[in-house]
């Protein structure tokens, strides 16, 4: 779905639950408030695929604020500094971003939901503590400017960008990293994620359309977009879905599996010359 701006990811959830009529429903990797755009959401059986769907490359636009820092690395936070980046130059901008492009360590936002001795670091600094995170290697594999802007009389520049990256890197940090290495500081004022894995922005509805009409994408058609595929036979599908072992398909990692009806019977990794099912979806075999 297209998230709006303004909620939680927790809040979307709980809308969804109550027009799907059902419990269970969860998303595949949170939104801040501020940031709007695709949040996939699972239903019923297929929130056993999004812990698969977390780890996936995200896509974002964004715009970035030069000239100040604020405690939360974003327009949701207060100002903590401010310096004048009129003498900031669009060569240094896109030397600063290539930087910041490739294989990199980042210290993600001190109000992230990482965990500090068993309690969420964003509620530690809220509380009035100082936290400091470790680096950790993330992948930026496209950080492309678009525009360059001179805002407020030209004491701060504003710079969008689209940025392909890992799971788990911050767009927040790499705001505030672009401002550190200019000398002026940045934050993001503007979020929006335009893909996750193989689903874009494309495919996501809003709220308001949702409830009018609750399409959802077929379970079949997600996991087909989403891992690689094996066709099985009547027989090998029959297996499957009981939870028996199957001849390796020589594909690394976990496999969507469909019947010869295009259903979708289970997820498979190899294991040696043998593929385990390790879900299974068909009706009657393990849930």
């Amino acid at each position: 779905m297209d998230k709006p701006q303004g909620w939680t990811s927790h809040d979307v959830v709980a809308r969804l639950r109550r027009l799907a009529g059902t419990r269970k429903v969860g998303h595949a990797g949170t939104l801040d408030p501020m940031a709007t755009g695709v949040l996939v959401v699972g239903i019923n059986r297929a929130t056993r695929l999004l812990t698969y769907i977390v780890g996936t490359g995200k896509t974002y636009t964004a715009t970035i604020r030069l000239g100040q820092s604020t405690l939360t690395d974003d327009a949701e936070g207060e100002v903590t500094a401010e310096h004048i980046a009129a003498a900031v130059t669009d060569e240094q901008i896109h030397d600063a971003v290539a930087a910041l492009t490739g294989d990199i360590l980042q210290v993600p936002s001190s109000v992230s939901a990482i965990k500090v001795n068993g309690e969420r670091s964003y509620a530690r600094v809220r509380a009035g503590a100082e936290v400091a995170l470790e680096a950790r290697p993330v992948t930026v594999s496209r950080f492309e400017v678009h525009e360059i802007r001179r805002e407020q009389g030209g004491r701060l520049r504003d710079v969008d960008v689209t940025v392909e990256c890992s799971s788990g890197t911050y767009i927040r940090a790499l705001a505030r990293d672009l401002g550190e290495a200019l000398g002026v500081g940045g934050h993001l004022t503007a979020l929006r994620r335009t893909q996750v894995g193989p689903y874009d922005i494309g495919q996501a509805a809003t709220l308001e359309e949702l409830a009018e009409e609750l399409r959802l994408l077929d379970l079949d058609e997600a996991a087909r977009a989403l891992f690689p595929n094996r066709e099985l036979d009547a027989q090998e599908a029959d297996a499957v879905s009981h939870g028996r072992r199957v001849p390796a398909g020589g594909t690394a990692g976990p496999v969507a599996a469909f019947a010869p009806d295009g259903s979708l019977t289970a997820l498979l990794e190899d294991r040696g010359e043998q593929a385990k099912p390790i879900l299974v979806f068909a009706p009657g075999g393990q849930s």
